[in-house]
């Protein structure tokens, strides 16, 4: 993949992409997305906690008026605000009012960085949107390549509002993330991968995904870990340590962000300076 100069210093400015971002400028999460075509085992977007800090959670869904207002609010709060998001709490594709979201600030606020998280199953049907709309960073959630594994991942696939059968519809979801995220390489945006540690499940398979996603033009992974819950609510949590290793590994193929705070789906900040004042839940 190669980027331009300024989708370069996107990068740099995007507190999620870089380190030194992550303490400096602040993002913004539009909880535009409630609906999800997947159901991960892992998530559970039901409650709500001011004091959460994890994906899915959100006070409201907002509409795409109400989100362009509170992208108006933050930038008049805050001048180190870089990057407009969305990440949930469903997920952004599968949500016509979030590509509408998209199409409102890129219009009014041309120089913010849109970025937007998926699951990936629609992402190869919706690149020339996100192009049109001027997305310059986006993240994938790639959790397992082998339909074993993924299996124990999801669960209720569905796609154009049709539930899929495990047969068709995992290796429909593995097939999109990798042509989503060729193509989206391909059309010079910088792409994260996003992958939670589930010990015991997809363990083994971080280290390969590291190396898939550099071929596909991946620029940089999150490993994450479980938070456990919902399906997944007594499964261990991976360790400090075993955190430690598996990012090792990972990162002879992909550089690692290890500065995630696995944000809320309404987050508003500099990542590494929260509370601040654009903090609003």
């Amino acid at each position: 993949m190669s980027l331009s100069k300024e989708d370069r210093g996107s990068v740099g400015e995007h507190p999620c992409f870089s380190r030194k971002a992550h303490f400096q400028y602040g993002r913004l999460h539009l909880p535009v997305a409630p609906a999800c075509n997947i159901q991960c085992a892992y998530c559970d977007r039901r409650s709500d906690c001011p004091n959460e800090s994890r994906p899915g959670v959100s006070s409201a869904i907002l509409t795409p008026e109400q989100a362009l207002e509170r992208v108006e609010q933050a930038l008049s709060q805050e001048s180190q605000l870089r990057v407009v998001g969305i990440a949930g709490p469903g997920d952004p594709l599968c949500n016509p009012a979030a590509m509408e979201t998209l199409a409102l600030v890129h219009r009014s606020f041309p120089h913010l960085i849109l970025c937007l998280s998926t699951n990936g199953l629609l992402l190869p049907d919706k690149m020339e949107e996100l192009r049109e709309y001027g997305v310059k960073t986006l993240t994938v959630t790639v959790n397992a390549l082998r339909m074993e594994t993924a299996r124990k991942l999801y669960s209720n696939i569905q796609y154009h509002g049709k539930v899929l059968p495990f047969e068709e519809g995992i290796p429909l979801l593995l097939d999109s993330q990798r042509m989503g995220v060729q193509r989206a390489a391909a059309a010079g945006i910088a792409v994260k991968i996003n992958t939670v540690l589930v010990p015991g499940i997809n363990d083994q398979e971080t280290e390969p995904i590291a190396q898939a996603a550099r071929r596909w033009g991946a620029v940089l992974m999150n490993l994450m870990p479980l938070i456990p819950q919902a399906a997944l609510s007594d499964s261990p949590a991976p360790t400090p340590n075993m955190m430690h290793e598996y990012r090792s590994a990972a990162a002879k193929s992909l550089p690692q962000f290890t500065h995630c705070k696995q944000c809320r789906a309404d987050a508003c900040g500099i990542p590494g300076q929260e509370p601040g004042p654009l903090q609003n839940r």
